[in-house]
C-alpha cells in the first residue's frame, strides 16, 4: 500500500510541467509577491481603492454610463466610504482618452488660495511654515466643479443618476473596509477636537471600526442638492452661503467671493517618449512632470541587466529621482503665477546635461536645481474604462487625510488643507498670494503605444507618486511583468528632497525599502552611502486599466497595498 502511494505521488510530481518547483507558490508566472491575477474583460473596466466603488462604477457602465459617469460616481462613493483620502471639500486632476477624438483631455480641478490670505499674514505672525491642519491651510475645494466640467464633456447619464448611489450608501451606511479603518482611527486621534469633526465622523465619540455601518446622512443632503441644483449650489447658492459662515466663525480666510470666482482649467497633457512608450502627465501646478524627469534621466540605462530591484537599479532611481526633485521643488508653482519652463525640463537636451550629477558608486548627499532654459499624503486613485474605448485616469485627495479637519456645518465633509504646500520664502515660486493654485501632488497618468491607448494608470501617496509611476512602468516594460506583477512588485520610496514649501535636502535623506527587497539590495545601497530603513507603509497604492488593441479588452489590476479592486464586465 506505501508503495503505491509513492509511486502515485512521484508521478504526479513528474507529470506537472517543469516540476513543482518552478511555480512561485501558487503562481504560474514564478513571481511569488504577486497576489493575485489580472482581471480581464471585454465591454468595460474598474479598478479603485474600495470593493464597492468599483461595483458603482461598473452599475453605472452596465446602465449605459461612459467612463466619465462610472469615474464621478465611484469618486463621490469614495467621498463617502474613503473621506481618510478624498471627499467633496478637495481637489481633482484627470486625464482622459477620448476614443472618438483619438486625443488625451487634461483637467486640473484645484482650488486656490483666499483671496484675503496672503504672505504677510504669516510674516506678521512669525511663522515660517503654513500649519497642516485648522483653518490656515484651506484652499477653495475643487472636486465639485471638476465633476461637472468633465460631465458636461464627456457624461452621458443625468448627474442625479451618476450621485444616486453614493447618496443611497451614505443614507442606508456601509461596512467600512480594513485599512480605511485604520487611517480612520489615525485621524480621528488627530482631529477629534477640529469643528464638527467628531459629530460627523466619530459616532459615539470613537472611530468605527472594520465591519462597522457607517452612515452620514448630511453627506447625503449635500450631494442630493448638487445632483438637483447642479454645481452652482456649491459654488454660488445654499451650500457657499453654508461654507462662507462657517469659515468666517472659525478662522478660516474662504469666503463667498473665493468660491463664486473658483473654476477649473482644460490642460494639454504633456509627455516624454520612454522606449517606444509616451507617458502622459499634467503640467504644474502639479508634481507630474517629475516622472517625465525621471525617465529622461534613466532612459539611457540597461536596467534589465542590474536585475529587478538590485542594488544597482535601485540606486540609479533614487539618484535620478534626486536630480528631478531638486528642480521639482524650485520650479513647480501655479502656471498662472510664475513661467515655468516645462517643455525645457521634460527635454531630452536637459536630461542629458543633470544625467552627469547621477553617480553610479555613491549616494548624493545635497544637489542644486538645474536651468531648464538652457536645455505624507493621503489620495484615492481610479480609472474607468468603457465600452466605447473611453478611458478616465482620475485621483482625488483631501491632501492630509482628513484634510484640515474643519467640516462646514451640517455638510457631511472636511475642507483639505492643500494650502500647507505654499511656500512662506518671498521670492519662491510657490509662494502663497491671494487667489493662488498651491503645489499639489496628485498626479492621474496615461500611456499610449504610437498613438493609441495603452494605459490608464496611479499611484496614490503624496511625494511617492512620481516615483511610483517610474517604478510601476519599469516594471511593466523594462522587466515585463504584467499589470499585476507591476504593481505589486515591492518598491522603494526616497524621502527627504527639496520641497516646493522651501526645505532642502540634507545628508541626502532616506530611503525607504519594502520588505520584499534583498538584503543584498539593501547592503549594496547601505555601501554607496544612501541612509537605509525598512518601512511598513508610504509606498502608494496602484491602480490600473491596460487596453489590449489585438484583442480588443481590458486587463485591470489593483495591488494589495489598498482595500481596493479591479473588476469588469
Amino acid at each position: 500500500m506505501q508503495t503505491s502511494l509513492v509511486i502515485t505521488m512521484t508521478l504526479l510530481v513528474l507529470l506537472l510541467p517543469f516540476g513543482a518547483a518552478s511555480y512561485g507558490g501558487d503562481r504560474i508566472t514564478g513571481r511569488g509577491f504577486v497576489t493575485r491575477s489580472e482581471v480581464i474583460a471585454q465591454h468595460g473596466m474598474a479598478a479603485t481603492s474600495q470593493p464597492l466603488a468599483t461595483q458603482v462604477a461598473l452599475d453605472i457602465l452596465k446602465r449605459g454610463g461612459s467612463a466619465v459617469d462610472a469615474a464621478i460616481a465611484a469618486n463621490a462613493t469614495l467621498g463617502l466610504m474613503e473621506p481618510t483620502g478624498s471627499g467633496i471639500g478637495g481637489d481633482l486632476f484627470a486625464i482622459v482618452w477620448d476614443a472618438k477624438a483619438q486625443r488625451l483631455f487634461g483637467l486640473n480641478a484645484s482650488g486656490r488660495s483666499p483671496y484675503g490670505l496672503s504672505l504677510k499674514y504669516f510674516q506678521d505672525l512669525g511663522m515660517t511654515r503654513i500649519p497642516p491642519y485648522g483653518p490656515l491651510p484651506v484652499t477653495v475645494p475643487g472636486c465639485v466643479d471638476g465633476w461637472f466640467e468633465l460631465h458636461e464633456r464627456f457624461g452621458k447619464l443625468p448627474i442625479k443618476d451618476v450621485l444616486a448611489p453614493a447618496i443611497q450608501y451614505a443614507r442606508e451606511g456601509f461596512p467600512l473596509s480594513e485599512l480605511i479603518a485604520f487611517y480612520w482611527g489615525h485621524g480621528g486621534r488627530i482631529l477629534k477636537d477640529q469643528p464638527n469633526f467628531a459629530a460627523t465622523y466619530l459616532p459615539g465619540g470613537s472611530a468605527p471600526d472594520k465591519g462597522d455601518i457607517f452612515k452620514n446622512p448630511d453627506l447625503a443632503n449635500t450631494l442630493e442638492i448638487i445632483a438637483a441644483k447642479g454645481r452652482d449650489a456649491f459654488y454660488r447658492g445654499e451650500l457657499t452661503s453654508v461654507m462662507a459662515a462657517f469659515c468666517e466663525r472659525v478662522g478660516c480666510f474662504l469666503r463667498e467671493k473665493d468660491f463664486v470666482d473658483h473654476s477649473s482649467t482644460w490642460v494639454e497633457p504633456v509627455s516624454t517618449t520612454y522606449r517606444g512608450y509616451d507617458l502622459w502627465e499634467l503640467p504644474p501646478n502639479g508634481q507630474g512632470i517629475a516622472a517625465l524627469q525621471i525617465l529622461n534621466l534613466i532612459e539611457p540605462y540597461d536596467l534589465n541587466a542590474m536585475g529587478h530591484n538590485s542594488a544597482e537599479y535601485l540606486h540609479t532611481l533614487i539618484e535620478a529621482k534626486k536630480v528631478a526633485y531638486e528642480d521639482r521643488a524650485r520650479f513647480y508653482a501655479d502656471m498662472e503665477f510664475s513661467n515655468v519652463p516645462v517643455a525645457g525640463l521634460i527635454s531630452k537636451a536637459y536630461a542629458d546635461s543633470r544625467r552627469k550629477l547621477i553617480n553610479p558608486e555613491r549616494a548624493s548627499k545635497s544637489l542644486e536645481p538645474g536651468d531648464p532654459k538652457l536645455a505624507h499624503g493621503d489620495t484615492i486613485y481610479l480609472t474607468v474604462a468603457d465600452k466605447d474605448r473611453n478611458m478616465v485616469s482620475l485621483i482625488q485627495s483631501n491632501y492630509r487625510g482628513f484634510g484640515s479637519g474643519l467640516v462646514p456645518d451640517g455638510l457631511g465633509f472636511v475642507f483639505q488643507d492643500r494650502g500647507e504646500l505654499f511656500s512662506l520664502e518671498r521670492d519662491h515660486p510657490n509662494v502663497i498670494e491671494p487667489h493662488k493654485r498651491p503645489f499639489h501632488t496628485i498626479i492621474p497618468a496615461f500611456v499610449t503605444e504610437d498613438g493609441k491607448p495603452w494605459l490608464s494608470f496611479g499611484v496614490m501617496g503624496g511625494d511617492m507618486q512620481p516615483q511610483g509611476h517610474v517604478q510601476v512602468l519599469c516594471n511593466l516594460i523594462d522587466f515585463d511583468m504584467n499589470l499585476q506583477e507591476a504593481g505589486d512588485a515591492a518598491r522603494f520610496h526616497h524621502m527627504g528632497s527639496s520641497e516646493p514649501t522651501g526645505d532642502k535636502m540634507t545628508d541626502g535623506g532616506v530611503v525607504a525599502l519594502e520588505s520584499g527587497i534583498s538584503m543584498e539590495a539593501k547592503r549594496g545601497l547601505r555601501q554607496r552611502g544612501h541612509q537605509v530603513i525598512v518601512d511598513s507603509g508610504g509606498f502608494g497604492g496602484f491602480q490600473g486599466i491596460r487596453y489590449d488593441t489585438e484583442r480588443d479588452l481590458y486587463i485591470g489590476a489593483s495591488e494589495s497595498r489598498k482595500d481596493g479592486q479591479a473588476a469588469g464586465y
